[in-house]
């Protein structure tokens, strides 16, 4: 998705795509997987004329279930694993999934499906070691030990100090003391190979799932959070990267500055970079995290893209992200440094909320689209975010995981928002697909509709409420929802707007 910012005398790919977690997948374990049902969605994907499948990140998710607040920004998701995959290769019997509890087919139950599948890991990785060497499992662990070594530690000693974040562990440990993680490498041992283990497994399945997408014409966009977990991999190998006072407590979070939103701001409490280091070692930590999320997918989203031109930092003692100030990011040096190691940028900017000219100039001097959200648009005629007012080189959504559903908007929407849409759209009867027709029909190059919308779901299927504290992330699709005729009326438009 690398252009020139130049909208005119190009020759677009005009493309259409869907929006979906594979969390959110139906089938029998609890949760969404990277197993038949996936296989399954992607079928139906490329029968409507999809080329393009958005995820949300696909690490392992911390506190809350949140795939941006990950215990790493490199490693993968071991709730995704599936169970029917390891099966098939005999690393699972019938016996070891023969009881599946009862578990909910309409929302994820996390407290429960986690530990479940953690358990049936354990029993694979039994299994597994019982064959003996494995020559694939031990290149892995070589290939990937700049990150694997130092996460699989870190997973191994959350769970020995009972998932307390790392900064309260033993000090020595907490501050990587030489001879101290020596010692408990020792110690522990098997549960770092398991976890290992684990990441193993992800990914083999992963590039499976990739695979089965590409040979359908399915590109994957993935998803990459500008800022990392306190409580993660990231920042306790890496300390000196973040701005953490001896004690691993923030000197300065991330957050962004009072708007028409919220009065006080959004305080997100995530570490801010030493981003005068990160230069000073060639933008090494960041390469390495575009490189590792290039294996989850074919194109990035980049996650509050504005913080690369200025962010908002919030001092770390501040309960509200009022007393904040506005600080320079990297700006152009990091994306020059990414293309210089990895070639050309396969990125999409996520430039919405507070954005200023710089943000627009640095999107464009590296050439990314910018993403445009239909809902954002019939606040006043001359908003940015109406299909009229786009340019070519565009994403453009009819909603994001942070978002309500069309159909949960338009009936919560003012009663202004709510004239100005249907002078725009037209009197429908679903608004859900009135509003994918207009991204459809729209000039951006992209279109991605969640699957919520293909659905005309009402707000009980929202993904995310930015800011709530419990049921989110959750919601999952029920089997057989999308139907051919989904497929049918999706593809028509995508062959009547140029999108196939």
């Amino acid at each position: 998705m690398h252009t020139s910012s130049d909208d005119h005398g190009r020759d677009a790919k005009r493309a259409a795509g869907v929006l979906l977690h594979p969390t959110s997948l139906p089938g029998h374990y609890g949760i969404g997987d990277l197993g038949d049902e996936l296989t399954g969605f992607l079928d139906w994907a490329a029968g409507a004329g999809m080329h393009l499948w958005q995820v949300l990140p696909l690490n392992p998710p911390g506190y809350g279930s949140s795939p941006y607040n990950c215990v790493s920004s490199v490693g993968g998701n071991p709730a995704l694993i599936s169970p029917q995959r390891l099966l098939k290769e005999q690393l699972l019997t019938p016996e070891d999934v023969g009881e599946v509890p009862n578990f909910p087919s309409d929302h994820v139950d996390f407290d429960r499906v986690v530990p479940w599948k953690k358990n049936l890991l354990r029993a694979a990785f039994k299994r597994f070691e019982a064959q003996g060497p494995n020559d694939a499992f031990e290149k892995f662990q070589s290939d990937e030990a700049e990150w694997l070594d130092d996460f699989a530690l870190y997973m191994a000693l959350n769970e020995r100090h009972a998932g307390a974040p790392w900064w309260e562990w033993d000090t020595l440990l907490a501050r990587r003391d030489g001879v101290a993680i020596k010692k408990v490498q020792r110690e522990l041992r098997d549960q770092i190979r398991f976890q290992k283990f684990v990441q193993f497994i992800f990914f083999r399945q992963w590039a499976a799932v990739r695979d089965e997408a590409h040979a359908r014409g399915i590109r994957i966009i993935g998803d990459v959070p500008i800022y990392v977990a306190h409580d993660s991999a990231d920042v306790w190998a890496n300390r000196v990267l973040f701005q953490v006072d001896e004690n691993g407590d923030p000197v300065v979070v991330a957050g962004v500055p009072p708007d028409y939103f919220s009065s006080t701001g959004q305080r997100w409490g995530n570490p801010i970079y030493r981003w005068d280091v990160l230069r000073d070692t060639g933008y090494r930590w960041w390469i390495t995290r575009i490189r590792m999320n290039l294996r989850f997918a074919d194109i990035l989203r980049l996650d509050h893209f504005r913080g690369f031109a200025a962010y908002w930092e919030v001092p770390g003692h501040e309960p509200t992200a009022m007393h904040g100030r506005w600080m320079p990011g990297p700006g152009l040096a990091l994306f020059d440094a990414i293309r210089s190691a990895l070639g050309e940028l396969p990125l999409v900017a996520e430039d919405l909320g507070f954005i200023t000219a710089e943000v627009h100039e640095l999107r464009e001097k590296i050439g990314v689209a910018g993403m445009k959200i239909l809902q954002f648009g019939f606040s006043s005629p001359d908003n940015p975010h109406l299909p009229h007012r786009f340019r070519q080189h565009t994403v453009v959504y009819t909603g994001t995981h942070d978002n309500d559903t069309a159909r949960g908007w338009f009936e919560s929407a003012p009663e202004s928002e709510r004239d100005i849409a249907r002078a725009y759209l037209g009197d429908s009867a679903d608004i859900s697909w009135a509003l994918i027709r207009a991204a459809y029909t729209s000039v951006a190059e992209t279109a991605i509709v969640p699957v919520q919308d293909i659905l005309s779901l009402g707000s009980e299927a929202r993904m995310n409420r930015p800011g709530a504290e419990k049921d989110n992330w959750s919601w999952r699709l029920l089997p057989g929802s999308l139907t051919r005729d989904h497929g049918e009326g999706l593809r028509r438009l995508a062959e009547i707007t140029g999108r196939i």
